[in-house]
């Protein structure tokens, strides 16, 4: 991951003095430097605006550093908003309007006329507040104390949903093949999907994968095996299974490395290890959840998160014990199994080569969760967010070869399922335990996409009236 910083600005005016901006100033810094102790990526105070060009001017540096992940807003004092009109309007990265004040309390025996001219931040962030309304900004916005715990998490939150964005505008996808014939929802305006969101989805040859993989040395084949045991408890005999394996994820890797790429997409092969590493994968040429599998993974933890390329596959519909199974050939990321996955060899009748093709088989791990599908709804994009409870499988299934994940999706699996096929969710998604739909509504925003969330409240009568009226908005947009 690079590093990425976003920008403190505040707003202030002259009209109180240098000794008051000299304290706005050293408070703007103070506050910069303790919060980027509590946030995923530091806060770098910039400037206390005070004129049109003094914001123009930042927000064209912020535009052109790539280093500059979105920028945080306050103003300390009032400061008047049309000379933010400029800049804000020629703003393309990420915005975030922290609407907070440096004291915590009303000092009682202390609080005066002159106190009030630098504390009023209640008066500041309003008229701030104003006319990113007024442009239709797309914005973030975040009231609270500044040292609370509550808004570090929200803004932190807001943080990785900004960095999702950043990696969206420079996604490289590597695509060997086409999606799966006569599929519907694999399919997408490659076009439209660049110039909304930066991603670039090329096609390359399966020649040029064999001409790689033929290249791959036995020593870096050892390496890698030797590295699959120190992460993964081997249960086969079939070394040579698992040596093609190696030898297929280096070569992949490889040409990724070369082109730039973070995701890529083909038809039933192995990806198990490299989506551990952060890049993305979609199965049956899948290219739009293959990104997104990389973006939902730089928005986790760490830069790379517990998210996976996931597919439900079938249900359990006893009354009281609705689940969902969500399973895939051979490309479940490690990093939502609940346990060390295991290195086994199982034939796989379809799209291998091989007779027993080595896999990792595990169980998903139990907790809260989102999944989440982008779709082409022909001149917009959509993307729909599921909350789902995930949970121990409820049976051992010893004779399904397969990495699994099993989860109840809210409000309740049936709801859920005619939500979900209401609003057009696609059967691949990504899984995630680390990104919450409010992150992936932030994304949503940024890139000015349509958003449908499903949730513990949401009926099937709301959605559709939502759904309605959000097929007008968009087509008027």
């Amino acid at each position: 991951m690079k590093k990425y910083e976003f920008w403190f600005v505040v707003g202030s005016q002259f009209l109180y003095g240098p000794e008051v901006l000299k304290t706005v100033e050293q408070r703007a810094q103070e506050m910069a430097a303790e919060l980027s102790k509590a946030l995923p990526y530091p806060l770098v105070y910039k400037v206390t605006a005070k004129t049109n060009k003094e914001i123009s001017d930042v927000v064209k540096e912020a535009n052109y550093r790539d280093e500059c992940a979105g920028i945080v807003t306050w103003c300390h004092t009032f400061s008047p908003s049309k000379m933010w009109i400029n800049g804000l309007a020629s703003l393309q990265k990420p915005y975030c309007h922290l609407a907070t004040q440096y004291n915590k309390e009303i000092p009682n025996d202390e609080i005066d006329m002159d106190f009030m001219n630098l504390n009023q931040a209640a008066h500041g962030d309003r008229e701030h507040g104003f006319i990113a309304a007024r442009l239709r900004m797309p914005r973030k916005v975040i009231a609270g104390y500044w040292q609370d715990e509550k808004v570090h998490r929200r803004l932190g939150d807001w943080m990785k949903a900004a960095v999702g964005v950043a990696v969206s505008k420079e996604m490289k996808v590597m695509r060997f093949g086409d999606n799966m014939r006569e599929v519907a929802v694999t399919e997408g305006d490659k076009v439209e999907v660049q110039a909304k969101l930066g991603w670039q989805v090329n096609t390359w040859a399966v020649g040029d994968l064999v001409k790689e993989m033929n290249a791959v040395t036995d020593a870096e084949i050892d390496a890698l095996y030797n590295e699959y045991l120190k992460s993964y408890d081997l249960n086969t005999d079939n070394t040579a299974a698992i040596r093609y394996q190696a030898r297929e994820e280096i070569a992949i890797k490889r040409m990724m490395d070369r082109e730039g790429c973070r995701a890529f997409s083909n038809t039933f092969q192995d990806s198990q290890h490299l989506m551990a590493q952060g890049y993305g994968y979609g199965g049956e040429g899948d290219w739009k959840v293959s990104a997104m599998t990389a973006i939902l993974k730089a928005m986790g933890e760490g830069g790379n998160g517990a998210s996976g390329f996931m597919e439900d596959y079938t249900y359990h519909l006893v009354e009281g014990q609705e689940y969902s199974l969500g399973a895939h050939m051979l490309e479940v990321c490690p990093s939502l199994a609940s346990d060390t996955p295991r290195i086994e060899t199982h034939h796989l009748g379809i799209g291998m080569n091989e007779k027993d093709p080595a896999r990792l088989v595990f169980e998903g791990k139990a907790g809260k969760g989102i999944v989440v599908s982008l779709i082409d709804m022909g001149g917009r994009l959509r993307l729909i967010v599921q909350d789902i409870e995930a949970v121990k499988p409820i049976m051992p299934m010893p004779n399904l070869p397969v990495a699994r994940v099993m989860w109840r999706a809210l409000p309740d699996l049936t709801t859920g399922v005619e939500c979900w096929i209401t609003a057009g969710g696609a059967h691949h998604t990504v899984l995630s335990y680390d990104v919450t739909a409010e992150q992936m509504r932030d994304w949503a925003r940024m890139m000015d996409i349509e958003y449908v969330h499903i949730g513990a409240d949401t009926t099937p009568e709301k959605l559709e009236e939502e759904l309605l009226i959000k097929d007008l908005v968009w087509k008027l947009k």
